[in-house]
């Protein structure tokens, strides 16, 4: 024993040796965790190696199946915009009359046609989701099936233009007067024609037009054409009341329909244009048409210049019907001048027709063509009530 060392009391040595037994036995269970745990790792490592390499098949599998399975979603195809824009104008009644759309697209030198989506009326040319609020208010129609109208013309190469009448609207109006230019006592306000007018100021109002048109884009149209983009113009408009009316001239609150509509709908692949009437690049017409600036925001402008529609000593003109060329060459003369430094092309609408008789002789509207490839226009949209055409003008 050494001598420093004193004898053990039994109680202690009791201890030592539970303690020492106990330290023992935690190496032990320690020794045969640790091996145990590098066993159990080399099996999880060998059988991951081996799920990997069966469950990389299976995924490439699943992954195979997966994209055969799943339905690809198609890009929306587009005709290119013409060299030329050579177009007419056909109304949704008349592209429900069987075989009527084909003729249309069979006219030689035709390389656009503008159908109505929704009219002057309301009404929509086509059958929206049964939760819209077009077809909830009796708007949407089944004069024709959008995509079916848009794969004949993508077919036949013709340009195809969608109108979309913006804020005259009986139909929307008559179901839901919120939305419209009201009478101080809440009531629809109507104008001379007795027709209601959608609520320029509403969003609610530009969110639901653009829609329509976001629909015809999808089903294939390939531009986007806002007519009515303005206020009345006609009726007793000192008794208009606008509820939300901003306070800003009416010109802005139409460009930034114009904006929010293009914002909305180029991403679509569509181009974005309006329509204007003719005098609105001469004089302030209290619309809220300026072509200056909606030709910021939008891909052409198109001005309605329709030679009998203008009065008498426009331009010093004493007829303005009678001399048809010169009347469509001032209004573009001063439409060049608005739109100068903007991007968007000009193409005007031109009248096959006039408001004393039925028909123009095919020189007088070819008058008129000539006019507008003067100024350098894109090309021209021909209009006629009942739908007919001088074809010879359009070769």
């Amino acid at each position: 024993m050494p001598p420093d060392s004193e004898p053990l009391d039994p109680n202690e040595r009791f201890r030592q040796r539970r303690d020492a037994a106990r330290r023992r036995k935690y190496r032990l269970r320690r020794t045969v965790a640790l091996v145990g745990g590098i066993v159990l790792a080399a099996l999880i490592a060998l059988g991951a190696t081996v799920v990997a390499g069966h469950g990389s098949d299976e995924n490439k599998q699943a992954e195979k199946s997966s994209t055969i399975a799943k339905p690809q979603t198609k890009a929306i195809q587009h005709t290119p915009l013409p060299a030329e824009v050579r177009g007419v104008h056909v109304t949704m009644a008349l592209a429900n009359e069987p075989g009527k759309l084909d003729e249309y697209l069979r006219i030689p030198g035709l390389t656009a046609l503008e159908l109505d989506v929704k009219d002057e009326n309301g009404k929509v040319g086509f059958l929206m989701p049964a939760t819209s609020l077009a077809r909830k208010v009796g708007a949407s129609q089944p004069y024709y099936k959008a995509g079916v109208v848009a794969g004949k013309a993508r077919k036949a190469g013709v340009y195809l233009i969608g109108r979309v009448v913006v804020f005259e609207d009986p139909t929307l109006t008559a179901e839901r007067p919120d939305l419209a230019i009201q009478h101080s006592d809440g009531s629809v306000w109507t104008n001379n024609a007795g027709l209601g007018w959608a609520n320029p100021y509403d969003k609610r109002v530009w969110e639901y037009v653009v829609g329509i048109g976001e629909a015809a884009a999808k089903a294939g149209f390939d531009e986007i054409q806002f007519d009515y983009v303005r206020f009345p113009s006609d009726g007793p408009i000192e008794t208009a009341v606008f509820p939300n009316k901003a306070a800003e001239p009416m010109g802005w609150t139409v460009a930034r329909f114009a904006h929010y509509a293009a914002r909305r709908l180029h991403p679509l692949g569509v181009r974005v244009s309006v329509d204007v009437f003719g005098l609105s690049a001469t004089h302030d017409l209290g619309i809220g048409q300026v072509p200056g600036r909606l030709a910021k925001y939008v891909d052409a402008v198109y001005p309605m210049t329709y030679p009998s529609h203008y009065n008498s000593g426009e331009f010093n003109l004493p007829d303005p019907s009678a001399t048809p060329g010169e009347t469509v060459a001032f209004s573009l003369r001063d439409f060049r001048s608005a739109m100068l430094g903007r991007k968007a092309m000009l193409i005007p609408w031109l009248e096959d027709f006039s408001l004393t008789s039925a028909h123009r002789p095919p020189e007088e509207v070819q008058a008129q063509i000539d006019a507008a490839r003067r100024y350098h226009a894109k090309g021209f949209l021909l209009w006629n009530p009942e739908g007919v055409y001088t074809e010879q003008v359009l070769k």
